[in-house]
């Protein structure tokens, strides 16, 4: 019998698959009885489901990041489906296919990595292209780089997802040098590669995507500074050369400004050609993948419309299905 992927499930369908878990919660309902709330996943996406009257026990009989086996039913809840689980059973990851969790199957990481390689090396900016070899040539860093998601629910959330996206922006920084010959393509392109350097330790992928206590605590914005400044001490020393001053700064404020606004997390406006540019390239790529999935994992099959999405306040237009 073929897997039941999580995008392929619908309302009132009887569920009996095996999922990746995480984010499991026990908690009281109104009446102080336990329910056991748990995230379940593989790789076409991510779905809740609800145990009710659950136990400490069955809470204790799995980690996050562990594999289960569910039993259960779905159901379509405020335009979303999640799994109403009867049965939860810890199952030994010797047992499971891993190609059928891993997301980031579809891309070749290593294609993905020279081309990332090839941009940077590239680069006219003798200071940036030293600086570029420097996060090139540090191993243990690349396999983390290489490695984690770009976000926990919001876009490119998949294992690899972080190379996906900052090569996205990078390819869009080369198009959008050429059309605005006043913005500093080398510079926007450093940008586009280091704005989300602090995820490779704000994120983890093992045992499961999530947070690290360093993520939790500090954020991406400082981690990356640190990293930067890090690695300038490198080029300086591999160089033989001060990096300049100012281009440092302009690269550190790309850095800790590209989230646009202070109520999402900047803790300063783009006050750059560079900086404004890489803000929009970056909420332009995160919400265009944010949407493509939206539109994969819709569940009104047979409709021309997605199910309304609460927090954008609308439905999506997918057009004719035919």
């Amino acid at each position: 019998m073929s897997r039941r992927f999580v995008n392929e499930l619908s309302d009132a369908e009887e569920v009996d698959e095996v999922f990746r878990a995480s984010c499991k919660q026990l908690r009281p309902n109104r009446n102080g009885h336990l329910y056991l709330q748990v995230q379940l996943s593989d790789r076409s996406g991510s779905v809740t489901a609800m145990m009710w009257n659950a136990s400490d026990r069955i809470y204790r009989s799995f980690q996050n990041g562990d594999y289960v086996q569910i039993e259960g039913n779905a159901q379509l809840y405020n335009g979303s489906i999640q799994i109403i689980a009867t049965q939860l059973e810890r199952v030994d990851k010797t047992a499971v296919d891993n190609t059928e969790f891993v997301a980031v199957g579809s891309h070749n990481v290593e294609k993905l990595q020279a081309r990332l390689k090839e941009i940077l090396l590239g680069m006219k900016n003798i200071h940036l292209r030293n600086l570029a070899e420097c996060f090139l040539m540090d191993d243990d860093f690349m396999e983390q780089f290489v490695r984690v998601p770009a976000g926990i629910k919001i876009h490119h959330a998949y294992e690899g997802g972080l190379l996906v996206h900052v090569l996205s922006l990078m390819e869009l920084s080369l198009m959008i040098g050429q059309h605005y010959p006043k913005i500093d393509t080398d510079l926007l392109t450093t940008g586009a590669f280091l704005h989300d350097v602090g995820k490779t330790r704000e994120l983890s992928c093992e045992p499961e995507l999530a947070y690290t206590d360093e993520g939790q605590l500090i954020g991406h914005l400082i981690i990356g500074t640190q990293l930067f400044e890090q690695k300038i001490h490198e080029a300086e020393e591999l160089s033989g050369e001060k990096f300049p001053s100012e281009l440092a700064l302009r690269i550190k404020h790309m850095i800790v400004s590209h989230h646009g606004e202070y109520q999402y997390g900047s803790s300063k406006l783009p006050m750059t050609l560079e900086a404004i540019a890489l803000h929009y390239l970056d909420s332009l790529d995160s919400k265009i993948q944010s949407l493509e999935q939206l539109f994969r994992e819709d569940y009104n099959s047979d409709s021309n419309w997605t199910i309304y999405h609460s927090h954008l306040n609308r439905k999506l237009f997918k057009g004719s299905q035919t």
